[in-house]
């Protein structure tokens, strides 16, 4: 049987503000390439009959515009969530929606992958654990101690992959440079292996009422052409959750498969700078769009779709130019342009 891709597209990528807005989030950008991150992810399994046409999961506001961007990619059909309501629903949807033997391959559509043949071969060891009804995790391969991730603990020695030993929230950079070191440790990077049916066998006993309204929203939902409608006051009903809180850190079948595939999940603008590696200059800069002038400066990423951006001695920042919007960050400071009243107001 081949693999059901399920992407997940939603999300406002506040932190990639000002270029990524309600209108238009992160997932429909080209932001590094010609590509949007969700043309990417679809393309990723495209042309390969070990998968199946994706299935997508995503809000109202962004259904035409999916639509469009799905246009070259046959049999994709696309489930259009009533409200948000996190990880956990959004997947157990898809799940109702398939065979109970199907196994789904869970992806972002906003996370940048450099190797997509990685990728498959992670994707294939992951489905053949599910098969057997363990819920898979990626692990992806760190390569610097990164505070801004959850962590998967490597237990057991499984094939193709490992037992999860223990989900870890987001470390201090102290704990981070340890997993880093010990060896033993991968980053959660939110791409899922999952039984079709396992899987919301597990949300019936970890989640039941999730496990319940997700039914009802199916079973009284309804087909439009390429297009899936649950029914609305069910599914609003639901109290929302991510897949790791709801099933993956309370099931005693979780397991990973380690992947080192060239990942990031372009989580800000200084994320989206080490994506454009191929791209910087002899001093550590990246420029993109209209005229960009750096003069002694070291590690900026400047990028406008206009008004010239002239820079002088500046090092590791960021300088975006989107609109009749300007934003100005450290490398650091660029987790937290999503709580400017920018980003929030957007």
């Amino acid at each position: 049987m081949p693999i059901h891709p399920v992407i997940l597209c939603g999300g406002s990528g506040t932190r990639l503000w000002p270029l990524s807005r309600v209108a238009l989030p992160k997932p429909l950008l080209p932001l590094v390439s010609q590509e949007t991150l969700f043309e990417q992810a679809v393309r990723r399994m495209a042309g390969d009959d070990r998968f199946a046409p994706p299935m997508v999961v995503a809000g109202a506001a962004h259904a035409d515009i999916i639509s469009d961007q799905l246009r070259d990619t046959p049999g994709a059909r696309l489930v259009i969530e009533p409200c948000a309501r996190n990880t956990a629903p959004a997947i157990a949807l898809a799940a109702a929606l398939l065979p109970e033997d199907a196994v789904m391959l869970v992806c972002p559509s906003d996370h940048y992958i450099g190797d997509s043949a990685a990728f498959r071969a992670a994707a294939l060891a992951a489905a053949a654990l599910a098969a057997q009804d363990y819920l898979v995790s990626f692990g992806i391969a760190p390569d610097r101690p990164e505070t801004g991730y959850g962590y998967l603990e490597r237990g057991d020695p499984l094939p193709g992959g490992y037992a999860i030993r223990r989900f870890v929230e987001k470390p201090d950079l102290a704990r981070a440079r340890e997993y880093l070191a010990s060896g033993d440790f991968s980053w959660n990077g939110g791409i899922f292996a999952f039984r079709a049916g396992h899987l919301l066998a597990e949300l019936a006993v970890h989640r039941p009422d999730m496990a319940r309204l997700v039914r009802q929203a199916v079973s009284e939902g309804r087909d439009d052409g390429a297009r899936f409608l649950p029914a609305a006051e069910p599914f609003a009903a639901i109290a929302g959750d991510s897949i790791d809180y709801a099933v993956m850190e309370n099931t005693d079948r979780a397991a990973m498969v380690p992947a080192d595939m060239g990942w990031s999940d372009i989580g800000n603008w200084a994320a989206l700078a080490d994506a454009l590696a191929a791209s910087v200059d002899g001093n550590g800069n990246v420029a993109r769009g209209g005229p960009v002038d750096l003069a002694d400066c070291k590690g900026v990423f400047a990028q406008t779709d206009g008004p010239r951006i002239s820079a002088v001695g500046l090092e590791n920042v960021c300088i975006i130019v989107s609109g009749d919007e300007v934003l100005v960050t450290t490398r650091e400071g660029a987790q937290a342009v999503g709580k400017l009243p920018g980003a929030a107001n957007q």
